[in-house]
């Protein structure tokens, strides 16, 4: 098994500022994570009444007009907005299961970079029960309120491993036992047709441009996702939906 520590973890992206979370559900999963760093927390008093606050968190009792000046326009706060520091860098090996019977897929984003896209796939990975996310540090949004709205509370679940080179980690993940496939429309096999009984990676890449050619190449199999010729391709978030659900139900 790789020993060697060549992977990040989300939280060194470029952003301007400290991300601002925003509506109940973003600000909740923050408010409950013990990794989460927390500065200060806005809210009108009924959102914050409905709220255990952690001791010694900088609250502010605001007005909805008020709230709606920390968050882009017309954004659903529902009366909170957050304010925090992204989650602390990790390493791939810190997050793989020890246990190799533990089967649960890998995530591989190929510079796929709009935060709502980004945010709803990290939502699904958590309902599947995804062991990480991996992204190019460089090619990847970072924390923001937008993504944490769409994650609707995964983004304290899932573990976004944020890497200096995405095809070197792609490497590591098979030194740790991950069969990896990488999803585009220009083969003949099915998903269901690469799918291993073990661990899989599986491997998606931007909208249109798909993967870069150095990430295919270091996929054990490549797979389509068998959609209806009427249709030219799936909008990533749902080919990453329909991808985790058929890893999770594939035969043993």
């Amino acid at each position: 098994m790789a020993s060697h520590k060549s992977q990040r973890r989300r939280g060194k992206a470029h952003t301007s500022g400290n991300p601002k979370f925003w509506g109940k559900h973003a600000v909740y999963a923050a408010l409950d994570n013990p990794e989460r760093r927390l500065i200060k927390l806005w809210g009108t008093r009924e959102a914050l009444g409905e709220i255990v606050i952690p001791q010694g968190l900088n609250v502010q009792y605001a007005e909805v007009t008020d709230l709606a000046r920390h968050v882009p326009r017309d954004a659903p706060h529902q009366g909170l907005v957050l304010e925090t520091l992204p989650l602390e860098d990790q390493f791939l090996s810190d997050v793989i299961p020890l246990d190799d019977s533990d089967t649960r897929p890998l995530l591989v984003l190929d510079q796929v970079t709009d935060p709502h896209n980004v945010g709803a796939i990290i939502r699904t990975a958590a309902a599947f029960d995804a062991v990480a996310i991996v992204t190019q540090d460089r090619h990847a949004p970072p924390e923001s309120g937008a993504l944490a709205k769409a994650a609707s509370g995964g983004l304290e679940l899932v573990p976004w491993i944020r890497v200096v080179n995405l095809a070197r980690s792609m490497d590591e993940m098979a030194d740790f036992g991950y069969w990896r496939i990488g999803l585009t429309g220009d083969c003949d096999l099915t998903l269901n047709d690469v799918l291993t009984p073990g661990r899989n990676a599986l491997v998606l890449g931007a909208e249109g441009d798909g993967m870069r050619q150095n990430v295919a190449g270091r996929c054990d199999a490549l797979a389509k996702l068998p959609i209806s010729d009427r249709m030219e391709s799936l909008n990533v978030s749902n080919a990453a939906a329909i991808a985790l659900y058929a890893a999770n139900t594939r035969p043993s």
